[in-house]
């Protein structure tokens, strides 16, 4: 077992107006290794003067934390494979829509990995590595999302 953490801190502007429900979204989370970034509401969901364009969102976090799960567990087994792995990049999506329920999820993140290797893979052994990566995911395994890794060959 193993703990993980993240403080999260957010005051008030002084012109903001909370109790109308016009006040500013933009927080920092700081990491238990000692890095902090500024976080906010999404844009699309919160008006453009409480949020910030440039800051991360929860939603991103989400689907960056899929795609990080998926790319170490995948740089791992790769390894163990024999696999010499010179570069992994990856464009993940996440879709957020109303779910089963009615509710507002992300329903759906779809991984795209690029990987370049110091030798030929084929298709299938590229995919069964990235089956094994996923299977192997904790944070994958975690959630209710639907989970889709398409590599890019």
């Amino acid at each position: 077992m193993s703990t993980h953490t993240a403080a999260i801190r957010w005051r008030q502007d002084e012109d903001d107006h909370f109790n109308l429900g016009r006040y500013t979204r933009v927080h920092e989370i700081a990491f238990d290794g000692g890095t902090t970034i500024q976080a906010s509401g999404a844009p699309g969901n919160v008006p453009a003067q409480f949020s910030s364009e440039v800051s991360v969102d929860p939603e991103e976090l989400f689907v960056s934390s899929l795609s990080s799960c998926h790319m170490l567990w995948f740089l791992d087994i790769a390894r163990r494979a024999g696999v010499e792995v010179l570069s992994y990049e990856d464009q993940a999506e996440g879709v957020m829509e109303q779910d089963g329920q009615g509710r507002t999820a992300i329903t759906r993140v779809t991984l795209r990995p690029r990987v370049e290797t110091d030798g030929d893979l084929s298709a299938n052994q590229l995919t069964d590595l990235h089956a094994q990566a996923h299977d192997a995911c904790f944070i994958a395994n975690s959630v209710k999302t639907v989970v889709a890794v398409e590599p890019v060959i």
